[in-house]
């Protein structure tokens, strides 16, 4: 009986009979070893005959309990051609025929043993060759004769290559986003969270002439800003971390003031080595497997000092608190179709410029306020979800202007066609002795149309309305920075901008970005600011209505220099008009 693999069926089968005790013989494979004789007085063991294996039985030696297999199988596995096929699924004594129908009909298995016999499956009566077409197979392809092309290997990938970034000034210990193997750390405050030192400097420094008309301010100039980010690493997940910008004092930059009715005609030395962010930051879980020498299945980030916090892009929250913070991240809920969340709790005792709460002389106050909030991002519904709530206790002579805030909001894409945020962001509870109240909503929608080049070529629409007086948590400028061009200034020469603040108003902004072949960018944009009395006499006015047209151009020099130009026009009904015109030079590190 000749035994005949031909696809992963016969080869199951065979499989199946070595477990109850057949030895079984692949062609042109490995041996497969039996785990005990089948019966009492009958083994097994191979012969070649014609590139075939054949089983036999014959009486069982004294001595013998497994089969011997007495020559090695072939390297090359056999072809029809070298198969000569049983025309029986039976031998004289005991026997296998496996074979397989092209309808799928199981193998007639037999075998027999003296008066002991196991019934057959029912099937085809005897196996059947198979055409084997020789031109099917080819061999692998040789470049012997090819040069090989740097080139052509790099166009595989669309002709991407490696982006030269600029290093971090100064770069000392481990290199930043360098590639492996890296090298081992220091035990010093556990093996399982090894000190890594490292000292980085990054950041940038500002140069801009601007000739800006406020209305009642004309002046021209040239200013210079630097930021320094001082990153201290200790660990892999633990690090100090400071800002300065030396060249500023209280918000006025290092400047020299040339033309302009209102123009100083003189130059101003600002300096100050205060820093603006100085905090500590790291994870509890790791810090606990370093001192425990155990790993830990939780992850608890935190933060404490002159901490930067920021929140919904910082329309709801950006400033540095004297404070801390901590989250509990990598949350899911597979019923709550929840993919990912975190939880962030924050707090602050001092330098907070939450915006509804104003000092003697009507600036937003930094000190004598405390913060206490919860903010929480959530991946669901095929978008996500940002909430929070916040609360401003002011203290001494400003106790008066304690208030609540909270916001939600929700982002994703709707059909392939629009990218859309939908905000609310609402202050309430005030009561001053003095002055408005500082409490009212806000709901702002922001929109961008995905086109054919969904990075280059970018049209948006961002619209506001504010019913009475809503203010962020924690910021100095209003809501409405993020809304469009006309409604940011460049914190460095004081260029014109639209009211931020979008109380008792609505508008919005609606323009075009292109960033060509991602190369340079252009921005142009119109915008308009209106009062909401002229839907209701009951809201009274803050700004009069306001409209700006706004242009923005960018170009990077180099890996470390960019060139930035901005102009703007704006219409004011209650304020003289206002224009401004500026060209920036900025060298990155």
């Amino acid at each position: 009986m000749t035994l005949y693999l031909r696809n992963s069926r016969d080869l199951h089968r065979m499989l199946t009979a070595a477990t109850i005790g057949i030895p079984i013989i692949a062609i042109g494979g490995p041996i497969i070893e039996p785990r005990r004789v089948l019966a009492e007085g009958l083994y097994w063991e191979s012969s070649r005959e014609n590139d075939v294996y054949i089983p036999r039985s014959s009486e069982r030696p004294e001595e013998q309990t497994a089969p011997v297999y007495k020559e090695a199988l072939p390297d090359r596995p056999p072809t029809v051609s070298t198969i000569e096929l049983a025309t029986s699924p039976t031998i004289d004594q005991a026997g296998i025929a496996l074979a397989d129908g092209n309808d799928g009909a199981a193998n007639a298995v037999k075998i027999a043993h003296d008066d002991h016999e196991l019934p057959a499956k029912h099937g085809r009566s005897s196996p059947r060759a198979v055409d084997y077409d020789r031109s099917a197979f080819r061999p692998d392809p040789t470049y012997r004769d090819e040069a090989y092309s740097p080139e052509a290997q790099v166009a595989i990938y669309g002709g991407k290559t490696e982006v030269v970034a600029q290093r971090p000034l100064p770069e000392l210990g481990r290199p930043f986003y360098t590639v492996g193997p890296l090298g081992h750390g220091t035990n010093l405050v556990g093996r399982k969270n090894l000190l890594i030192p490292h000292l980085y400097g990054f950041g940038d420094w500002r140069t801009a002439v601007a000739f800006n008309n406020n209305g009642a301010d004309e002046r021209a100039q040239i200013a210079t800003r630097l930021n320094l980010d001082i990153d201290l690493g200790l660990t892999a997940t633990e690090r100090l971390h400071a800002l300065f910008q030396p060249l500023q004092k209280d918000g006025a930059f290092t400047r020299c003031e040339f033309a302009g009715d209102d123009s100083l005609q003189d130059c101003e030395l600002e300096f100050d080595l205060d820093p603006q962010t100085l905090f500590f930051e790291g994870d509890a879980a790791a810090i606990t497997a370093g001192l425990t020498d155990e790993y830990q299945n939780w992850d608890l980030p935190f933060t404490a000092g002159l901490v930067p916090l920021l929140f919904q892009n910082g329309i709801w929250v950006e400033d540095a608190i004297l404070g801390g913070a901590f989250s509990i991240p990598a949350m899911n809920s597979p019923t709550l179709d929840i993919s990912n969340a975190d939880v962030t709790v924050f707090g602050a005792f001092d330098q907070v410029n939450a915006n509804g709460v104003t000092d003697a002389n009507g600036n937003v106050a930094n000190s004598n306020v405390n913060l206490y909030g919860i903010a929480t991002f959530i991946e669901t519904l095929e978008g996500y979800i940002e909430a929070g709530y916040g609360y401003v206790d002011a203290e001494d002579s400003l106790s008066d202007q304690d208030y609540h805030s909270a916001t939600a909001a929700f982002t994703r894409r709707y059909g392939g066609k629009i990218s859309n945020s939908l905000r609310l962001v609402g202050s309430f509870g005030q009561d001053r002795d003095q002055g408005e109240d500082q409490n009212g909503l806000m709901i702002l929608a922001e929109n961008s149309l995905i086109t054919s080049k969904p990075y280059q070529f970018v049209p948006y629409g961002n619209f506001f309305v504010g019913f009475e007086r809503p203010v962020p948590l924690a910021r100095q400028d209003g809501i409405l920075k993020n809304t469009g061009i006309a409604f940011e200034s460049d914190a460095l020469t004081g260029f014109p901008f639209l009211n931020d603040t979008g109380q008792n108003a609505y508008g919005g902004a609606i323009g075009i970005q292109h960033l060509f072949d991602l190369d340079q960018q252009v921005v142009l944009e119109f915008a308009a600011v209106r009062n909401l009395e002229d839907f209701s006499e009951s809201f009274e006015e803050v700004v009069g209505n306001q409209y700006a047209l706004s242009a923005r151009y960018q170009l990077p020099l180099s890996n470390a220099w960019l060139v930035r130009a901005d102009a703007i026009y704006a219409v004011r009904e209650s304020q003289d008009d206002a224009a401004g015109v500026r060209t920036e030079l900025r060298f990155k590190f």
